[in-house]
């Protein structure tokens, strides 16, 4: 276990690569400093997280809406909010290479790179900044959202309005987030633009506000539980590290293969945003004069979702390599395989089961090499079942279901096999 821990990391980027989870972005092009893009498994794999989250925390619940709000804000927002003063990081450069680190993130006075003398750090705003319009003046500077939270507070008087919720509620959202980063890396650990998925909950400055922390972070572990990340610790932050607008924050560390660095983050805001946004209070009820409510923040990276959901799935056996995903997470729900390719009258069963199944799940179609590598195949890329065509199909309309981390195989009706497959995955 611990030489599979040392090079876990190039495996499962090697794994991604290979098969169509995470390329490099602008590869033919030699690639852009940790940009990536997500395949076509990926492509299911995050969607499926993010539906699931939304499903978990916006569509079953009756005290949280949704939005979706724009990249640019006018930059006044970030004048507000204290992103333009307040959100940066230390920064030391090379005298002798010019390469630029964040001054937390090297351990000495010299350059781990070349040896040359690192300079005093010095701060770097992480906002990144572009222009609107045709002029690059100032006048038309602006940002992309360095996080998904400012437009959940200045959109709260509109969707105060038009949901007429009652405290307590949350303003849910998925988006792009970027940071202009001075080291990225570790694969989609760290990245310039990444995506979140993120709540601001709103409750009355007078309720138990650790009441509906602990809640909140009852949640977040019980969406660990979801989606089956079990390498995680809750760790308090200590006061003097709080950001500016923190009472309480306790970030979801996770044990990357290069270290327990953080998942995600739980932090109770108080009434600091709405407070820089309103002038006047935006909330007042029947019998109350109007009032700024406190905010709960629970935050949940997809991209480091992902990465965490990978690191723990991933196991190697004597002869496979299996991502042991929850079943509703992954990026293929089925595969179906002909026995013998050079049967035409089982290829062309395979392919009907195949076009149904389409119409209920994510389903993949293979007849390539023996019925084996298929199955491993599949294994690798974390398709918890697998249904086979073989004679007894033709004769007794029933195929064989393999479970990939059992390996077990049953016989079923082709009649009650999406049902079957339906109750299969909600295991």
């Amino acid at each position: 276990m611990e030489k599979l821990e040392n090079n876990l990391m190039e495996k499962i980027v090697s794994l991604c690569k290979r098969r169509g989870f995470v390329f490099p972005g602008s590869e033919i092009y030699g690639g852009l400093s940790n940009s990536y893009d997500y395949g076509p498994l990926g492509v299911e794999l995050k969607n499926n997280i993010k539906n699931l989250w939304w499903k978990r925390f916006v569509q079953q619940r009756d005290d949280m809406v949704g939005i979706d709000a724009a990249l640019i804000m006018n930059p006044k927002v970030w004048e507000a909010s204290g992103h333009l003063k307040e959100f940066s990081d230390p920064l030391v450069e090379c005298s002798k290479c010019k390469r630029r680190f964040r001054a937390d993130h090297v351990n000495s006075k010299k350059c781990p790179d070349c040896g040359g003398s690192l300079s005093e750090p010095r701060q770097f705003n992480l906002m990144l900044k572009t222009f609107l319009g045709p002029a690059e003046e100032k006048a038309n500077e602006v940002y992309f959202r360095p996080e998904t939270a400012q437009s959940m507070f200045v959109d709260f008087k509109n969707v105060l309005e038009t949901s007429r919720k009652k405290l307590p509620f949350g303003i849910a959202q998925i988006g792009k987030a970027f940071r202009n980063e001075i080291t990225p890396g570790n694969f989609i650990f760290r990245t310039r633009e990444f995506e979140q998925m993120e709540i601001e909950y709103f409750i009355n400055p007078k309720d138990n506000w650790e009441k509906h922390f602990e809640y909140w972070q009852d949640q977040m572990k019980q969406w660990l539980k979801d989606i089956g990340v079990k390498n995680a610790e809750f760790v308090e932050i200590e006061k003097e590290e709080l950001a500016h607008y923190s009472k309480r924050t306790v970030d979801v560390e996770f044990k990357y293969p290069f270290g327990q660095k953080e998942l995600y983050g739980l932090a109770y805001r108080i009434d600091f945003d709405l407070k820089n946004h309103f002038k006047e209070a935006p909330y007042k009820e029947e019998e109350s004069d109007a009032f700024y409510p406190h905010v709960i923040e629970p935050t949940f990276g997809v991209d480091r979702s992902i990465l965490a959901v990978l690191c723990d799935a991933y196991e190697e056996q004597e002869e496979r390599v299996v991502l042991k995903l929850k079943p509703l997470l992954a990026p293929y729900k089925v595969a179906v395989f002909p026995l013998l390719k050079n049967k035409p009258e089982l290829v062309a069963k395979a392919k009907e089961i195949y076009a149904d199944l389409r119409k209920e799940f994510m389903v993949a179609f293979d007849d390539r090499g023996n019925i084996g590598k298929r199955y491993y195949s599949q294994d690798e890329i974390g398709t918890p079942y697998c249904v086979t065509v073989d004679f007894d199909t033709l004769e007794k309309n029933e195929v064989t279901v393999r479970d990939r981390d059992t390996m077990k195989q049953e016989k079923v009706k082709i009649s009650n096999l999406k049902n079957h497959i339906s109750m299969l995955l909600l295991k």
